[in-house]
């Protein structure tokens, strides 16, 4: 199957990125032609340093490496370095109604925040720009997060409109939403009644690349709840719930399996015991990744490699949708 997904530049990864997405893309590289850009045209729907954005679309596709993606097997790119998404973009915008994009959760939330007629073009265009990147490649599975399913099903519709209207061109994708056990939503460590967010406070998340001392100090002052049990019940016990699933994760084991390990030993041991697993498993990929740091031109090589793939993949289609629609291509 051909997989596509992205990433903004914007922020360093935390536990909950790593469980909940990329994870699942290592696993999914194994048996499946991937495609994965980092999405630095989405980021500039807010305010981007260009020195700062720069930099960081750089640093992210070190972080990718160093989390297991691997060049060899996965197509590593830049979203603004393949010119014919912005392209397809604009063609796909002829044939959806604006107040389709006006129903999308994500630019309603937005747009409310900012006010509707200062929020710019790219929040209302998102959707149609995320469409023409999943199209493109001519993708069959997209996986992304249950915040995203709305915008996929866009990218859904307008492949069956396009089809229809000028010929069979495009696979209809599907969404692979990762299930619990994959880590779909981790929890912020101080208000574990919100998804861990980039944007969170520095002690609410935990870094995939945090040093030892910051991983243990930040899983000691991890909010818990009442009482001492260690036990999964989200509704009344959100805290240790959260730490829960992540030692489930990271240890793999189940829930079941870890609430019996910590039966009787109360809060202090099974957070200490938190913690030293995600210091024997998060090293690894810190080490990797300070290796990959005094490598750039190394990586800098995997984005060449991996643009020159997908642009190949891109201008076929391209001429595809060109004929198909009429425009001239001599």
């Amino acid at each position: 199957m051909r997989i596509l997904s992205g990433i903004q530049p914007t922020g360093a990864y935390h536990i909950g990125n790593y469980l909940g997405a990329i994870r699942h893309w290592v696993k999914l590289q194994e048996d499946n032609e991937c495609f994965f850009f980092i999405a630095d045209l989405h980021a500039l729907t807010q305010p981007q340093d260009p020195k700062i954005l720069r930099n960081s679309t750089i640093e992210k596709a070190i972080e990718l490496v160093a989390l297991g993606l691997d060049p060899a097997r996965s197509t590593i790119f830049v979203q603004s370095q393949i010119k014919e998404p912005t392209e397809l973009a604009w063609i796909l915008s002829t044939i959806v109604p604006v107040g389709e994009l006006e129903r999308m959760t994500q630019y309603k939330e937005k747009s409310k925040k900012k006010g509707k007629e200062s929020a710019n073009m790219g929040l209302l265009n998102y959707p149609v720009l995320q469409a023409a990147d999943i199209l493109l490649y001519k993708t069959e599975g997209v996986p992304i997060g249950k915040d995203q399913v709305q915008h996929l099903e866009l990218s859904r519709n307008l492949a069956k409109r396009f089809n229809q209207k000028f010929g069979d061109t495009f696979p209809v994708p599907k969404a692979m939403v990762p299930s619990l056990e994959m880590g779909a939503k981790i929890l912020s460590l101080q208000d574990p009644k919100r998804k861990m967010s980039k944007s969170d406070p520095p002690d609410s998340q935990l870094g995939m690349l945090e040093d030892p001392d910051s991983i243990r100090r930040k899983i000691a002052n991890a909010v818990t709840d009442s009482g001492k049990q260690i036990v999964f019940n989200p509704a009344e016990k959100p805290g240790i719930s959260n730490l829960l699933v992540i030692f489930s994760l990271f240890s793999e084991q189940s829930i079941k399996e870890v609430e019996k390990k910590f039966q009787k030993k109360g809060y202090a041991p099974f957070k200490k015991a938190l913690g030293e697993l995600l210091v024997e498993k998060l090293e690894p990929f810190r080490k990797k990744y300070e290796e990959l740091k005094r490598r750039e031109l190394y990586i800098q090589e995997i984005l060449r490699q991996g643009q020159k793939k997908a642009q190949s993949t891109a201008q076929n289609t391209m001429e595809e949708v060109r004929e198909k629609i009429g425009l001239l291509s001599f």
